[in-house]
């Protein structure tokens, strides 16, 4: 692994610290992970194989990475504050499952670097997996996966919280007067 691969993993460990500090569901917190994890995809792709069980692999990584974005939104605190805006709070379940995902691309990155090279080449062959530009590609598209999956349900969360807000805080205090 190079430098750049250790930064670029630093900076998605960081978004961690930023779901758990909290903030405001805006276009900035949308944006943040898509084009990180963007900017990751153009640093390592140099092709999508399609050969073999490489759509497979895909399937497979993309599920995981989709499960895993999902489980996230689903564990991350949103409300509507007074300001009108919706805001997300991850606890420890969201921020472990964010370093799961992370965790487990590095593990595998550090696994193929220090040695694990025959053992992933040996089940390559087994399982049809083409080159090591399926792995990147598959490794790639569940990173994806998980940041899109977790924003989408995280702004969908954060519509409803807005929609339902207002109307909400009437009917309960509607209730106590009454």
């Amino acid at each position: 692994m190079t430098i750049t691969d250790y930064l670029i993993n630093i900076v998605l460990i960081a978004f961690v610290i930023l779901q758990i500090r909290g903030s405001r569901l805006d276009m900035r917190t949308a944006l943040r992970p898509v084009i990180c994890v963007a900017a990751a995809a153009v640093y390592y792709l140099r092709g999508i194989p399609t050969a073999g069980n490489d759509l497979f692999l895909y399937v497979v990584l993309g599920g995981i990475g989709l499960v895993l974005g999902i489980a996230c939104a689903a564990t991350t605190r949103v409300w509507r504050a007074d300001d009108g805006f919706g805001y997300a709070k991850a606890g420890v379940i969201a921020a472990a499952l964010w370093v799961i995902g992370i965790g487990s691309r590095l593990g595998f990155e550090e696994f193929w670097s220090h040695g694990g090279t025959k053992d992933i080449v040996n089940f390559s062959i087994a399982h049809d997996i083409t080159s090591q530009n399926a792995w990147v590609a598959g490794l790639v598209l569940m990173a994806l996966a998980e940041v899109l999956s977790r924003l989408i349900v995280l702004r969908i969360r954060g519509a409803r919280t807005q929609q339902t807000g207002p109307a909400l805080h009437t009917a309960q205090r509607a209730t106590v007067a009454a």
